[in-house]
């Protein structure tokens, strides 16, 4: 018989060198994979500390130096305010605080444009070396009672001639003409074309007499109670108009509210009249 037995050895030898072979493979790639995991893991940890070092960065932008100095721009802006105030818009407001309604077809838009500085009139106020006192309202057509003691000075408001003077005193309470209850008067054309006109005056000045020229602030005559003021305190009545005939009173007593005008001329402004119809 022939024996088996070596080959079988050599078969089972084979076998063997097969396994080992094959053992010795996995344990080789088991000993890559093994080494490979670490590598993985230290990943993470290098992008933890990335992430670390970025975030401090950010923190010292936030307290910037930039941002400290600017509080300190803000105290600048307040003094701004300061200069609202311009000291050329008081004067302007003064004059357009009393706004009456349009008397003797004066509108107050005209009222405005002539009180202008560039006027070449002067003007003063009517009564002076006396105290003062008078309204808005007159009764039934404009003017203005100026009241005041008997005896102060009644002056010409800008430079003219002479229109109406009336020396004597000639109403009569019983008759009650209205052409003679003016009493004593004074009346004379402005270089500005409007008519300026003073009774119930104490004297007429010597001297003053139609036609003739005079300035602003010439003495004209003096304050009283002629006329149909003998019942009333003293004052001077007041009134401006357009020119017409002298003996026109009913023109020549008022045709147009004195009031802002003679606030106006009390203040140093030059003020000056102006009909609607011019």
């Amino acid at each position: 018989m022939i024996d088996h037995c070596p080959t079988r050895r050599l078969l089972w030898q084979w076998v063997a060198l097969i396994a080992l072979c094959f053992l010795t493979a996995c344990a080789s790639t088991a000993a890559t994979v093994s080494p490979s995991a670490p590598t993985m893991r230290a990943e993470p940890s290098v992008s933890a500390t990335t992430m670390a070092s970025a975030v401090p960065t950010e923190t010292r932008v936030a307290p910037s130096a930039t941002d400290t100095p600017q509080p300190t721009d803000v105290p600048t802006e307040t003094p701004m305010p300061t200069v609202e105030p311009p000291a050329t818009a008081s004067p302007l407001a003064a004059t357009a605080e009393p706004s009456d309604s349009t008397a003797g077809g004066l509108t107050q838009r005209k009222l405005e444009a002539t009180a202008l500085p560039e006027t070449t009139f002067t003007y003063v106020f009517p009564v002076q070396k006396a105290e003062t006192n008078y309204g808005r309202a007159h009764h039934d057509y404009p003017a203005t009672d100026i009241f005041c003691d008997v005896g102060a000075e009644f002056v010409a408001v800008t430079s003219g001639t002479v229109h109406v003077v009336i020396r004597e005193d000639t109403w009569d309470p019983k008759t009650n003409d209205p052409a003679l209850r003016s009493g004593m008067a004074v009346g004379i054309i402005g270089d500005d074309g409007v008519r300026y006109y003073g009774s119930h005056l104490s004297g007429v000045v010597a001297g003053i007499e139609v036609g003739m020229r005079v300035e602003a602030g010439q003495l004209l005559g003096y304050t009283g109670k002629s006329g149909n003021a003998r019942g009333t305190p003293p004052h001077l009545h007041f009134g401006i108009s357009r020119p017409s005939a002298p003996d026109d009173w009913q023109v020549r007593r008022g045709e147009m509210n004195p009031y802002e005008f003679l606030r106006s001329w009390a203040k140093g402004i030059p003020l000056q009249p102006t009909f609607g119809d011019e």
